[in-house]
This record gives C-alpha cells, sequence and structure tokens, in this order.
C-alpha cells in the first residue's frame, strides 16, 4: 500500500504542511511545549513500571502480550470513536489524521492473529483499562479539548517508543517477520515519523486555547499516563501470577480468553478470590508437607497398580 504521505495527490498539500511546520517557530507557551515539560516526571515513572522495564529487557510472555494487546484494543476504539465523533470540531479538527494514524484495524488483524477468527467472542476488557475507556468517552463527549491530551499521550509515543517495543516484542515472542501480531507498531501511511510528529506539535500549537484550557490539557495528559501505569500494574500482577504458576507446575496457564478475575486460581494470586473459595482452599491444603507426603504415597501405590496391570 503507498503512503499517503507519498501519493501525488497528497504531495503538495503535504509540502505545505511541513512549511507550515518550519515556519512556526517554538515557544515555551506553545502547547507541545508545556505538553513535553507538563508531563516529564509521569513519561519518566511509566517507564519505570515494572511492567515497560521486563518488556525491553525481552521478558515478556505470550500470553500477557496477548492481554496487553486486548487493552490496547478497547482502549484505541475508545480514542478513535471519539475523535471520529469530534473530526469537525475546531478545539480537535487539526488533529485529526485517520489515514495515519488510527489504529483500530491494525489492532483488530493482531487479535485475529492471536485468538483467531472469533477473537471478539474470547477477549474482554479488564478493569484497569475499563476505567481509561470510560475517561475518554467522557472527555470526548464533554469536554473534547481535552481530547487533545490522549491523542498526544498515545500516538506520539507509538511514533517514538513504541518503535522499540516492536523490535522487542517481534523478536522476544518469535513473532514472524512479516510483522503479524505486531501491526499496532506498523504505520504504513507515515512515511518519515520524525516529520510527521514534528507537523502533529505545529498543528497542536496552532490551536486556539488559552493559558487555563492548555493547563487543563497538560493535566489531562497526566492523568492518561496515570491510567496507562494502572494498566502497566494490572498486567504486572498477571506477569508475576504467570511467572509463579510456572515455578509451581501443572497450574494452566491463562490464554487470555475471557475475564481472567473468574478463573479462581488468577483470582487468588490477584487477591480477589473470597475466604470461601473452593480452589483457593484446596490449593493451600495442598501445599502442606503432611498432605504432600500421604498424595505422593498415592501417586507411588497407583503407579505400581498400573504396572502391575500392564505386566
Amino acid at each position: 500500500m503507498p503512503s499517503a504521505l507519498e501519493s501525488p495527490e497528497a504531495g503538495e498539500e503535504d509540502t505545505l504542511r511541513y512549511e507550515e511546520m518550519e515556519n512556526d517557530p517554538v515557544s515555551p507557551m506553545d502547547l507541545s511545549e508545556l505538553l513535553k515539560e507538563g508531563t516529564k516526571e509521569s513519561h519518566d515513572r511509566a517507564e519505570n513500571t515494572q511492567f515497560v522495564k521486563d518488556f525491553l529487557k525481552g521478558r515478556i510472555k505470550k500470553e500477557l502480550f496477548k492481554l496487553a494487546t486486548v487493552a490496547l484494543h478497547f482502549t484505541y476504539s475508545a480514542l478513535e470513536e471519539e475523535m471520529d465523533r469530534n473530526k469537525e470540531n475546531p478545539v480537535f479538527a487539526p488533529l485529526y489524521f485517520p489515514v495515519e494514524l488510527h489504529r483500530r484495524e491494525a489492532l483488530a488483524k493482531d487479535l485475529k492473529y492471536f485468538y483467531g477468527e472469533d477473537w471478539k467472542e474470547k477477549i474482554q476488557c479488564s478493569e484497569a483499562t475499563q476505567q481509561y475507556v470510560d475517561r475518554i468517552h467522557h472527555v470526548g463527549q464533554h469536554e473534547p479539548e481535552l481530547l487533545v491530551a490522549h491523542a498526544y499521550t498515545r500516538y506520539m509515543g507509538d511514533l517514538s517508543g513504541g518503535q522499540v517495543l516492536k523490535k522487542v516484542a517481534q523478536r522476544a515472542l518469535k513473532l514472524p517477520s512479516t510483522e503479524e501480531g505486531i501491526q499496532f507498531y506498523v504505520f504504513d501511511n507515515i512515511s518519515n515519523a520524525q516529520q510527521f510528529k514534528q507537523l502533529y506539535r505545529a498543528r497542536m500549537n496552532a490551536l486556539d486555547f488559552d493559558k487555563n484550557t492548555k493547563e487543563r490539557i497538560v493535566e489531562e495528559a497526566n492523568k492518561a499516563f496515570k491510567f496507562n501505569m494502572q494498566v502497566f500494574d494490572e498486567l504486572d500482577k498477571i506477569g508475576r501470577s504467570l511467572a509463579e504458576e510456572a515455578q509451581d507446575g501443572g497450574f494452566p496457564v491463562h490464554d487470555g480468553k475471557g475475564d481472567i478475575r473468574k478463573c479462581p486460581y488468577y483470582a487468588d494470586k490477584l487477591g480477589t478470590a473470597g475466604p470461601g473459595c473452593p480452589f483457593h482452599a484446596a490449593v493451600g491444603l495442598a501445599r502442606q508437607p503432611l498432605v504432600q507426603l500421604v498424595l505422593a504415597a498415592c501417586v507411588a501405590v497407583a503407579a505400581g497398580a498400573a504396572a502391575w496391570y500392564i505386566l
């Protein structure tokens, strides 16, 4: 597919876009600069969450990567629904780049790759992701100027650090070189990410916002980072459960299908299983030394009986 920024029809328009970008000097009061400085601390905290640190080191299990892709699907579905709603609203319209940026179709391809044709029936929005989604819908419907913060946080990150994660995931999970499973990170219609980010920031700076509105947008961007970190923490808890499961042996690995909180094993690991949960009680009992000794004896007797029967 040819890039939209390379097509003959788009060429002249994009030349004007870049001239507009280059002739507009950056000011400390520009929205792009306020966002960069105002979210620096949140950005650093997000990069230092355990989930992201493990991911960057290639310590990412496929089951967890699939759940992260599910979270992205629900997040971008909400974001792009609200962007479509506000595509003609002057407080957001200059940042509406559906061909270049929208991720819903790419995420659908990734989920089809991981879960099969019926992927929609196999996924469910997690609690942390739902809170993020609810906030995006609220902003899009009631405070559309704040939608700028969510678009900036997501897409600028995707075009920057997201490209590093793409390579790490492909290598760590041994995904195909044809980029199946990581279409989310592939922007076919952006020929030069750096130039596009500059254009995007120039468009942001041209939005007619007063000082108070800019401050609210920066505050909202920090909220967006917080929502992302809550999703990361949720994934990290699940990741630790998977690690413990591998050490214990014998417990099934959650495959990302359905609500993980309804699985008694993971509910126990995440601290959501009730005190009367029979699975929780059985696991606790099975870990007692005396019970393990009795079970071992029973297994030995059963094995001996099976051997006698075969002979």
